[in-house]
C-alpha cells in the first residue's frame, strides 16, 4: 500500500542517510546508516567488505548521534578490524569442522550426486563451480536436523513452545527469539560441536519464557544445560573463525 501511495506522491519515501568516513589512527574507516523502525538503540557492526561500519538507527536518532557514536567507539572499530578474520570460502581443500570434527571438504567429480562424509573429509560432488552452494545448501539441512531436534528438547523440558523454527546465513549472531515464538538460529552453529549448538537452543528456548538476559532467565538456562559455561567459552575463543566460513563482507 505504501509504494502505491508513494507513486501517487501521497507519501514520501525516508531520505537515505549520507555515508561518512572516519580517520582512526591513520586508516580510513567508512561509516553508513541505515534506519530501522523497529531498532530501539544503535546498533554497529562490521560492513561486508570490512572496509568501515553500519549503523542501524531508530526511527528517531539521527545522523549526526550515530556518527558521534561510531567516533566513541573507534577502539571496538579498529579491535574488530584487526581481530576478525578475513572470509574464508569453502573449496576443495578448505579443512572446516562439522559437528566439531575436523574435515577436508573434495571435490568428487562433475557428475551431481549426494554429499556424503568420510572418517576426515566431506566430499561433495557435482560441478565445481557450485561446490560452495551445494555445500551450504546440505550444511543447513544438517543444521536444520540438529536444532529442531534440541529445541524441542528444551521446550518440552521449560514447559514453552515455540511458533516457527528457521535456520539463516546470520552475519555474527548465533540465535535468536521473537515475542511471537519464532526461532532463528545461524547454520554454522552445526560447525561446531554438538553441546555448542546444545547450549544455543537451550539459550533461545529460555527466551521464550524470560525475553531478557535477567537472573531468572540464566537460572532456566542453567537448570537445564550443564555445558552453557563451557558452550560460552567455546564461542568466544572459536566463534569469530566460524563466521568467517562464507561470509560475504
Amino acid at each position: 500500500m505504501s509504494r502505491f501511495l508513494e507513486t501517487l506522491g501521497l507519501v514520501k519515501r525516508r531520505k537515505s542517510l549520507e555515508p561518512a568516513q572516519l580517520a582512526i589512527e591513520g586508516r580510513p574507516i567508512a561509516v553508513s546508516f541505515r534506519r530501522h523502525a523497529k531498532a530501539r538503540r544503535l546498533i554497529m557492526r562490521l560492513s561486508r567488505d570490512r572496509s568501515g561500519v553500519v549503523i542501524t538507527l531508530p526511527p528517531r536518532v539521527g545522523r549526526n548521534e550515530a556518527l558521534e557514536f561510531a567516533k566513541k567507539s573507534s577502539r571496538w572499530i579498529i579491535e574488530r578490524l584487526t581481530v576478525e578474520p578475513a572470509a574464508r570460502p569453502l573449496r576443495a581443500g578448505t579443512e572446516i569442522l562439522i559437528r566439531g570434527e575436523l574435515r577436508q571438504i573434495r571435490h568428487a567429480g562433475s557428475r551431481r550426486g549426494t554429499i556424503t562424509l568420510s572418517e576426515n573429509a566431506v566430499i561433495v560432488a557435482g560441478d565445481l563451480a557450485h561446490l560452495q552452494r551445494r555445500l551450504i545448501d546440505w550444511l543447513k539441512v544438517e543444521a536444520k536436523r540438529d536444532l529442531v531436534k534440541a529445541s524441542e528438547f528444551y521446550a518440552q523440558a521449560m514447559g514453552v513452545s515455540f511458533y516457527r523454527l528457521s535456520v539463516r546465513d546470520q552475519k555474527s549472531r548465533w540465535g535468536s527469539c521473537t515475542s511471537d515464538g519464532t526461532l532463528s538460529y545461524s547454520w554454522r552453529l552445526v560447525l561446531a560441536p554438538p553441546f555448542v549448538l546444545d547450549y544455543v537452543a537451550a539459550h533461545e528456548v529460555a527466551h521464550l519464557r524470560h525475553m531478557n538476559h535477567g537472573r531468572g532467565f540464566w537460572r532456566l538456562v542453567l537448570s537445564h544445560c550443564s555445558e552453557a559455561s563451557r558452550a560460552k567459552t567455546w564461542l568466544k575463543k572459536h566463534g569469530a573463525e566460524q563466521h568467517a566460513y562464507a561470509a560475504i563482507r
